[in-house]
């Protein structure tokens, strides 16, 4: 094992939140946004975006990750941001027949944005980057006292 793996880690984790964040802060920022596309000659509202997360390494299970950790072959760990979906659930149909979008009826296809569950996300993801930047100084202080061992 590498000593730098725990910092690899913790920086892929690190990455990875931020980049939540910053989707969360988007979502948020179009929860209003009736234009955010044209689509068959009409304006289609914004779609919630959201980040999937998978694991560094890929191994199949416990005895894998622990043969090759011995092994000292482990590989990169951390976590990595794959793609951004759109959240495929239906848009809210919002009654204001003022609205520049409204249909004939007054009613407006708004965003699939629950501001809540994103406040939700969003502190979420701030305590795993918090938990992140812990492990981090934790792991640095460890190197520095086993250098200190040395003197």
């Amino acid at each position: 094992m590498r000593i730098s793996s725990s910092f690899d880690a913790s920086a892929s984790a690190l990455t990875a939140q931020r980049l939540r964040m910053d989707v969360i802060s988007s979502n948020i920022a179009n929860a209003e946004t009736t234009r955010a596309g044209y689509v068959n000659g009409q304006f289609v509202p914004y779609k919630r975006k959201m980040v999937v997360l998978e694991p560094m390494t890929q191994s199949s299970s416990f005895s894998d990750m622990l043969n090759k950790q011995l092994e000292g072959t482990s590989g990169a760990q951390g976590v990595k941001a794959t793609r951004i979906i759109e959240d495929q659930s239906p848009t809210k149909l919002v009654y204001n027949p003022t609205h520049p979008d409204a249909d004939a009826n007054g009613y407006v296809n708004m965003p699939n944005v629950d501001v809540a569950k994103e406040m939700v996300d969003m502190i979420s993801a701030s305590r795993s980057y918090e938990a992140n930047v812990t492990a981090l100084n934790a792991s640095k202080a460890m190197f520095t006292k086993a250098l200190e061992i040395g003197k």
